[in-house]
């Protein structure tokens, strides 16, 4: 299963905004990839673009402290589970869902609309 969790600057921490994120972490079968958020800076719409960059990516699970109702209908219209981050490092969180403590993410909110 690869599992994507957006990251802060420090590329440790889970970042709070999934669409602006500066860096997303991609763990698969115990493989550790960090990589650029490529939605980050964009104009608008970043909610979408980076729900398509994470399916692009093969992604079969997200963690995320939130996420965007346009980017949350992307990723369920995949079959994607979101699951609620409930640490502050990344490895915390990817150790608690390998447990099974972590939480189906499934209020969405309404977006920002360009708002950093």
């Amino acid at each position: 299963m690869k599992v994507a969790v957006p990251l802060d600057e420090n590329q440790k921490d889970v970042c709070i905004v999934l669409a602006r994120a500066p860096y997303f972490l991609f763990c698969e079968d115990g493989r550790d990839i960090v990589v650029e958020n490529p939605a980050s800076s964009a104009q608008g719409g970043a909610g979408i673009q980076a729900a398509q960059f994470l399916l692009d990516s093969g992604i079969d699970a997200l963690v995320t402290v939130r996420c965007g109702q346009n980017a949350a209908e992307v990723f369920q219209a995949a079959g994607i589970k979101i699951w609620k981050s409930a640490k502050k490092a990344a490895a915390d969180d990817l150790a608690a869902l390998e447990a099974g403590e972590l939480e189906e993410l499934t209020h969405f909110h309404g977006g920002y609309q360009g708002v950093q």
